[in-house]
């Protein structure tokens, strides 16, 4: 049993999941949404309004925050949490997709991949020792192996490389981490199960991985293209094969009806720039399905986004002023609705967990799925007939 994470309690009819994570800077109550500070940085929010919200952890970058401002730097500040005042645990990814989506040129290796940066073309090099010295530097909690995401599609063979991959470079980084003294310090390393929309390939690599013993496991490679029938089915065949007494992780991941649904597959962990990027244009979440607030229809509404939704935007201002500061780009429309966003991503996982306690979640998050489904579609369907 993992003395790290505690699993309080499993529901009776999905494989939804209550449980604990302890780390450097705190525990963490799962299931739990991750905040996205790629840079050192919730857009638009202080670390103090990002306490607001109710984030317990939050995700940070190797890719980017090794390009600028540099790892070392930030280690010559004290390390991620001292540079940007964050003091709660932070998770990073290794960079593995980053490469994978924005660099130039890049050379998958079996070393690692050689890359040229998507700032300024300067040729740069990723492998396992790389990532773990840059997340050492960093001081991360939670520190992610380097992986090869294979695209979607892609052939079986293709895929057969990129797990085969995946799994020597994470025997790789958790050799490092044993080594250096990272995880004996008390740090955690997730390792990341690849395979595409390969069932047996998913299972092979969840299984090996899990024979490496690391602290935590990610599901890899979603959200990369497929529809979401297809990024369900990933997911599915690749918890099951993954430690129980370890927590999981769905990396870059999704929208509130599906992380209430891959909750219910056994996943702890998600995080996602979902919420924040839609609120940057304009978009906020009630339970009855994502608004635009340049919309007209709120010109002169003057209910909160959520009537009764404790956080600081609901509380003091009204869906007609929020509209204004959209229709105005004024910066403070940015701060209130990436508040409020993020407020509801973590409040719905707080209602999750005591969901699970209670041993409806089967139930409720059908429910909850179901109100906020009709009302997407009933708002596309104004849209459409006005």
């Amino acid at each position: 049993m993992a003395d790290h994470f505690h699993l309080l309690k499993t529901d009776t009819v999905t494989a939804a999941r209550r449980g604990r994570l302890r780390t450097l800077h705190g525990s963490i109550e799962t299931p739990i949404f991750m905040p996205v500070g790629t840079q050192g940085t919730v857009k638009s929010l202080t670390p103090a309004q990002i306490r607001e919200t109710g984030a317990q952890i939050i995700l940070g970058n190797t890719y980017h925050l090794n390009l600028r401002p540099g790892s070392e730097l930030v280690r010559e500040m004290g390390g991620l949490h001292k540079f940007m005042g964050w003091d709660g645990p932070i998770l990073t990814d290794s960079g593995g997709f980053q490469v994978f989506s924005l660099a130039k040129l890049r050379d998958i290796r079996d070393d690692g991949i050689a890359f040229q940066s998507h700032l300024d073309g300067s040729k740069l090099f990723l492998g396992p020792r790389e990532v773990m010295t840059i997340q050492g530097n960093l001081g991360s909690d939670i520190a992610m192996v380097i992986d090869e995401c294979p695209p979607w599609p892609c052939s079986r063979d293709e895929c057969r490389r990129a797990v085969d991959r995946s799994y020597r470079w994470a025997q790789q980084c958790k050799q490092i981490a044993t080594d250096n003294g990272f995880l004996a310090a008390g740090h955690h390393v997730f390792a990341i199960a690849q395979g595409s929309t390969f069932d047996e390939l998913r299972r092979e690599a969840a299984e090996s991985l899990a024979a490496l013993d690391f602290p935590g496991y990610a599901v890899g490679g979603v959200s990369v293209g497929e529809p979401e029938p297809e990024m369900l089915k990933q997911v599915a065949a690749t918890t099951p094969f993954m430690p129980a007494d370890k927590p999981r992780y769905t990396m870059g991941l999704g929208t509130p009806p599906q992380i209430l649904k891959m909750i219910a597959l056994g996943v702890d962990m998600f995080d996602c720039v979902h919420p924040t990027r839609v609120a940057r244009n304009g978009a906020a979440f009630p339970p009855d399905g994502l608004i635009n607030l340049r919309n007209e229809r709120y010109r002169a509404d003057p209910s909160p986004l959520v009537e009764g939704l404790e956080n600081y935007t609901c509380r003091n201002f009204s869906k007609a002023y929020l509209r204004h500061l959209v229709m105005a780009n004024e910066i403070l429309a940015c701060t209130l609705l990436t508040l409020h966003n993020l407020h509801f991503y973590l409040d719905l996982m707080a209602q999750a967990r005591l969901h699970i306690e209670a041993g409806d979640y089967g139930v409720w998050h059908r429910g909850w799925i179901d109100r906020y489904e009709n009302g997407e579609r009933a708002v596309a369907r104004a849209l459409f007939s006005s």
